[in-house]
């Protein structure tokens, strides 16, 4: 029977020095996908992208990271979790230099779909390695505390890094600071980091990788389209179409043959199936708060990029607050949906926050508010949903099982930013429609008809997030924490028959 080569790095204190560094690989894949936001203004004008084509500089990275994740767990369990950490940081790290020294729309488009495909590599043996490592109830609690505080803060630290970058310096460090911390990340997780991997041979699904890689390529394409065509159009439906056909194909052919890209054991236990809704939902429903919020301070209140940055810094203080503070000493206590029901409803009163916001409501009155709900929610919800993702599963499986929640990120962040800026925009342009007078509006009507889409956009936010709140709350098993020699005995053996969480279920 195939096994995992011994998986802790020896002495406590080694694996949690070996986590700095694989936080800070995290921490690197987070602030890409919203570091280059800020920017986008001043590389357009730069490189000379036209308005149509400036979406995909976004729309390149997460649909090659969303669609190549389960390929890039596969890889790390067969190849080895710790090569593929190293090899995907050293890739991470060209593909952010070749981006930088881009001269054109193309090669800065090549250079993030690279990125994406190196980031589907590093996120899924990045996560595995982390769940390996820390199998004792108690610090893995305070070991996803952490990450899922990186995970949380990142983007809005990506925001103030890529505002503080673009005013300072140029456009072009939003993607070279990439290259010092993936450095720092592989130095330090080639001198700590013990490899560990499946010992079977490796055999990998390739009609399953062409099925889910078409089907998620396919949808995140399509969303992408969709706020340019219209939701409506041909080129849209077909796309949304096909790749669910894909995607319904891609779970047959899985059902069927003997070794499987994504075993369905993995995402067949109701607890690791809820984690991975609970952060889909979440991103579907948060994170276009990123987006909306930049044009509101930038455009609307004319916040300079750093100013906007800074702005977004309770954010990031709530989710450090609530992750480490609350969310890591509640966990090993408390079930799963405990935490994540209240975080998703704590959210989504931040979305509805927006509808209170004018062209002249002052920060303390607005935009404070929403973020310090926004980021005291998505620290009750984070942390625990990365935990159970992978929590009990087979340790073969842990690099998809890692892949699988990156990917319920990934494509949730894709659809959620697609449908609600679309919903904003539709909102803005009837806006307008009807209440402009013949000619150019004026500023102000400009600015309230931003506000309305943002408006309209958060309560439908809000309503994704209650739904995401109710469906964890009936379909994710209540596991009650076991005595600590049970939990540790569970631990020794690498998880339950069913593969739910090492929990005692009630």
């Amino acid at each position: 029977m195939a096994t995992t080569k011994a998986q802790d790095p020896p002495g406590t204190s080694r694996r949690w020095a070996a986590l700095l560094f694989i936080g800070l690989a995290q921490l690197m894949i987070v602030l890409d996908a919203t570091v280059v936001n800020i920017a986008l203004p001043s590389l357009q004008q730069d490189l000379g992208i036209s308005d149509g084509d400036r979406q995909w500089i976004i729309t390149a990275y997460t649909l090659a990271f969303g669609s190549l994740l389960l390929l890039g767990g596969r890889i790390a369990d067969y190849t080895g979790r710790k090569r593929t950490f190293l090899v995907a940081l050293l890739g991470f790290t060209g593909a952010s230099a070749l981006g930088g020294a881009a001269g054109n729309f193309e090669l800065l488009l090549t250079a993030r779909a690279l990125q994406g495909g190196f980031a589907a590599l590093l996120g899924p043996s990045a996560l595995s390695l982390l769940t390996v490592m820390f199998t004792e109830p108690k610090d893995r609690a305070k070991a996803f505390g952490i990450w899922g505080a990186i995970s949380a803060a990142g983007g809005g630290a990506g925001l103030l890094a890529g505002g503080a970058l673009t005013e300072y310096l140029d456009w072009r460090w939003c993607l070279y600071i990439n290259i010092p911390i993936a450095l720092i990340a592989a130095i330090g997780g080639y001198a700590l980091l013990t490899e560990s991997r499946h010992e079977g041979r490796a055999r990998f699904d390739i009609p399953g990788v062409l099925l889910v890689t078409g089907g998620l390529v396919a949808v995140v394409y399509g969303t992408g389209r969709a706020e340019s065509d219209g939701w409506d159009s041909g080129k849209v439906v077909g796309l949304l179409a096909a790749g669910a056909v894909l995607l319904c194909a891609f779970i047959f052919v899985e059902s069927r043959v003997p070794q499987p890209l994504l075993p369905l054991r993995v995402i067949a236990s109701r607890t690791r199936g809820g984690a991975y809704l609970a952060v889909g939902m979440t991103v579907i429903g948060m994170f276009a708060a990123f987006l909306f919020l930049t044009y509101y301070m930038q455009v609307v209140k004319g916040y300079s990029p750093i100013r906007t940055g800074v702005a977004f810094l309770p954010m990031v203080t709530a989710v450090l607050v609530s992750a480490g503070g609350l969310t890591t000493r509640l966990l090993p206590r408390v079930p799963p949906r405990v935490l994540i029901v209240p975080g998703m409803l704590i959210s989504s009163v931040g979305m509805l926050w927006i509808l209170t916001l004018e062209p002249d409501t002052g920060y303390a009155g607005g935009v404070l508010v929403t973020q310090l709900l926004l980021g005291f929610g998505a620290g009750l919800i984070m942390p625990v949903a990365l935990n159970y993702a992978t929590h009990g599963v087979d340790p073969d499986d842990a690099g998809v099982a890692s892949a699988s929640v990156n990917t319920a990120q990934q494509i949730g962040t894709s659809l959620g930013t697609a449908l609600l800026n679309t919903l904003a925009a539709s909102t803005t342009a009837d806006y307008l429609a009807s209440h402009a007078s013949h000619g150019s509006p004026d500023p102000d009507l400009l600015k309230q008809a931003a506000v309305e889409g943002f408006a309209t956009a958060g309560a439908w936010a809000a309503g994704i997030l209650v739904a995401g709140a109710l469906l964890v709350a009936v379909l994710m098993n209540t596991p009650r924490p076991r005595q600590p020699a049970a939990a540790e005995k569970a631990g020794s053996a690498g998880g339950t028959g069913d593969g739910e969480p090492l929990l005692a279920h009630s």
